[in-house]
């Protein structure tokens, strides 16, 4: 009898390992335990398979199913259109944080897509749903800080609808990778811009604590919080 995708899951899954995810994943109750680049693993194989009839019928009972699936879509071997239809089918199933950013950093076809992806981000940082504001987000931050981009990606953080707490520290690591990466275009910003006090300061907190900022930048930054 073949084992299922489930299987091999629980068969990998160690209860230390579960205990330490599930405390980092406060959102969500499924988790098996089963480290990352096992998960990653087993995603390179099914995407040299027939990666198609896995998604469609892949199931979501747990943590590790899900970020499988999205780890697939990244692996696969397809072209632009197919692989965008894949993600917003797989977007609604983001629930949590950690999925999410796996889930991003893994979709570098972005890099040669740059204009066909950026508009297909546009209506999920405009969406009312938390996750799906942060995959647009934390999109924009892996692959969007660069010239061309950053006047747009300041001007889709200021949009960003961000009442739920991941979409706001999305947007608040978004500007402080800004900062770190493009400091001169990102001061104006800094000083003029339409963040609510919490992500605002939360972006700052963020900056004074990277290794790529000096002290005497941090202590400019932190001189601008928001009383």
């Amino acid at each position: 009898m073949k084992t299922t995708i489930k299987q091999q899951l629980i068969e990998m899954a160690e209860p230390e390992y579960q205990q330490f995810s599930a405390a980092l994943l406060p959102t969500i109750d499924n988790v098996l335990g089963v480290r990352l680049p096992k998960l990653r693993t087993m995603a390179k194989a099914i995407a040299k398979g027939d990666w198609r009839s896995y998604l469609s019928s892949a199931e979501t009972d747990t943590f590790e199913e899900i970020m499988l699936q999205g780890m697939v879509i990244g692996y696969a071997k397809t072209d632009c259109e197919e692989r965008l239809r894949q993600i917003a089918t797989f977007v609604p199933k983001i629930d949590n944080w950690s999925v999410c950013d796996s889930f991003c950093i893994g979709l570098t076809f972005t890099n040669t897509n740059k204009a066909a992806v950026w508009e297909f981000l546009q209506p999920y940082l405009a969406s009312q749903n938390e996750y799906e504001v942060r995959f647009g987000v934390v999109m924009l931050l892996d692959f969007y800080i660069e010239e061309a981009y950053i006047q747009k990606v300041f001007a889709c953080l200021d949009n960003a609808s961000a009442d739920g707490y991941y979409a706001k520290m999305a947007i608040a690591w978004a500007v402080s990778m800004c900062f770190v990466k493009m400091p001169e275009q990102t001061i104006p910003y800094l000083r003029k811009n339409a963040l609510d006090d919490f992500t605002y300061n939360k972006a700052l907190q963020k900056i004074t604590e990277s290794n790529r900022v000096d002290s005497e930048t941090k202590k400019v930054i932190r001189q601008m919080k928001r009383k």
